[in-house]
């Protein structure tokens, strides 16, 4: 009788864009304001099960420009990818779907959301690299310190 193979497995199944979109609240008259905007970018990572061993990571990004209190553009993207996983400790896991997928399907999102800003009519933004590992430390003991705090008590009136 055969024996099943337990060795870990990752693969990429796909890499896609799963949504984007491009807000100028304030054309065209922001368009002649010669300020150089402010801009803010935030950053997220999530990752969900989809079927047995296979699971979908997305990584989203939020980059708003502002001058004063206007809103030049606003581009929100989220790039995702399916991954299979199968045969791996659950730490391993987490860890890898934190990590490794991040890592696989952000550059596709910077490129997207640089070639989204240029095609609105702006120079492009291009996101800055991401130690995906850092920020999966600080979330695991950001979670742990969570887990650790006593509850605040509860006043019923």
């Amino acid at each position: 009788m055969a024996e099943a193979n337990l060795d870990p497995v990752f693969q990429i199944q796909r890499v896609y864009l799963k949504d984007v979109s491009l807000e100028q609240p304030n054309s065209p008259e922001i368009l002649l304001n010669q300020e150089q905007p402010g801009v803010d970018i935030q950053l997220g990572v999530e990752a969900t099960p989809v079927a047995e061993g296979l699971f979908e990571v997305t990584v989203t990004a939020t980059v708003q420009a502002k001058i004063a209190d206007k809103t030049v553009f606003l581009v929100e993207a989220k790039q995702a990818g399916i991954f299979e996983l199968r045969n791996m400790p659950a730490e391993q896991l987490s860890a890898v779907l934190g990590i490794a997928c991040p890592q696989i399907v952000y550059p596709y999102l910077r490129g997207n959301v640089a070639d989204v800003i240029q095609r609105g009519g702006f120079p492009p933004v291009h996101l800055a690299e991401i130690n995906f590992q850092a920020m999966y430390e600080q979330q695991q003991a950001q979670a742990a310190a969570d887990a650790a705090a006593p509850a605040a008590p509860q006043i019923i009136v």
